[in-house]
């Protein structure tokens, strides 16, 4: 058994995939091609290892909201290196709150009544399998399902974000819910 260290770090290498969505998903026009998400992700779980005894959480839930909190930090700090603007901390509450706000489109995809531990177990777990089955999916698909399920944009409005005629985004997000389901099927 690896000692508990390394089992903390594993435990939070498991949201890697979850946290990367919800980055990708924050980072817009200009600053997402300066930024790569991975690597405000990498931070992030640098900061967390660096800050585990901090963590008074218990559940992977917790630990979820303890990340993104980070996240939300760690984006903020990246974007105004970009921008060269002073401190906002308006422009970080509202990194953490669209950042609970996606998570929370996630968790809802996924639904559960979470009566008992064991529920919001299976419930967690299903969060982070998710997260990997969107991460897997080619590029176009997963910006589509991103913009259009977890950011709730219109067909029309992701469209014009990726540059793509609305009939043609529609095909990705068909295909790439198709695929999400099977993916999803397979690993339960």
């Amino acid at each position: 058994m690896p000692p508990e260290s390394d089992h903390g770090d594993l435990a939070l290498e498991r949201f890697r995939t979850y946290l990367l969505m919800l980055a990708r998903g924050q980072l817009r026009g200009q600053v997402a091609q300066k930024l790569d998400a991975s690597d405000v992700v990498q931070q992030t779980l640098l900061d967390a290892h660096r800050q585990r005894a901090s963590f008074r959480g218990a559940t992977p839930a917790e630990m979820a909201g303890w990340l993104r909190r980070m996240l939300a930090c760690n984006l903020a700090d990246a974007v105004r290196a970009l921008t060269r603007g002073k401190r906002d901390v308006g422009r970080e509450r509202a990194l953490e709150a669209a950042l609970a706000e996606s998570s929370a489109r996630l968790e809802a995809w996924l639904l559960v009544d979470q009566s008992s531990p064991s529920q919001r177990a299976i419930h967690n777990e299903r969060v982070l399998r998710l997260a990997d089955a969107v991460a897997a999916l080619p590029e176009g698909q997963r910006e589509a399902v991103l913009l259009h399920y977890w950011q709730d944009l219109p067909l029309a409005d992701v469209a014009q974000r990726m540059g793509r005629t609305p009939p043609s985004v529609a095909g990705l997000l068909q295909r790439g819910l198709k695929a999400l389901r099977e993916r999803l099927a397979e690993s339960e």
